[in-house]
């Protein structure tokens, strides 16, 4: 029987190795990097997420405030309204009953026509600052919805690159990549 010829596969084996080393040790070490970059961004991103929301709820609060204080100033309005259809009314029964009118009615009758104008621009001036911060808030919510999503799209980013880096796998690898450029584009358009 012809000897086969004597080939060292343990040496073969071992270059082989070496070589899969070379090639993950470069896949892991770029895998790292990017999902530390990703991590990086989804903290920054987390951070103005938090940020935004608690601006917006603090302009909503103030939104409430100054509507409690226009709904103070529109009850003021109506009182003087009320004080106004006292005085000409108490003015009429006189003048009813045979009395002359007071002069005195006429005066409050005119005197609370213009407090009332008065209260009722002070009610407006208040309904339209809370008009403006309640489009503020609602503005820095949107913004907020827009972190709070790149930060979902960084860890699920970040979660592939774990794979990735386990089975050191390239396409796992440029899914993750993919999934890390939308969340930057997510996060970066919440700046414009």
């Amino acid at each position: 029987m012809p000897e086969e010829p004597e080939v060292d596969t343990d040496k073969l084996r071992e270059t082989v190795d070496e070589e899969m080393e070379k090639e993950g040790g470069a896949l892991l070490r770029r895998v790292a990097l990017t999902t530390a970059l990703l991590a990086a961004f989804a903290a920054v991103a987390a951070l103005q997420a938090g940020d935004t929301v608690n601006e917006a709820l603090v302009l909503k609060t103030e939104a409430t405030q100054l509507q409690a204080e226009a709904s103070d100033q529109w009850a003021y309005y109506q009182a003087k309204g009320v004080k106004a259809a006292i005085a000409e009314e108490s003015s009429n029964l006189r003048y009813a009953a045979g009395s002359a009118a007071s002069t005195g009615a006429a005066e409050r009758v005119a005197r609370y026509t213009r407090e009332q104008e008065d209260i009722q621009h002070a009610a407006q001036a208040k309904e339209r600052e809370r008009d403006a911060k309640s489009a503020e808030a609602d503005h820095l919510l949107h913004r907020h919805h827009g972190f709070a999503n790149a930060v979902a799209l960084f860890q699920v980013a970040i979660a592939l690159g774990a794979v990735a880096a386990l089975t050191r796998t390239r396409i796992v690898w440029g899914g993750s990549l993919l999934l890390g450029a939308a969340g930057v584009a997510l996060f970066v358009a919440q700046f414009v």
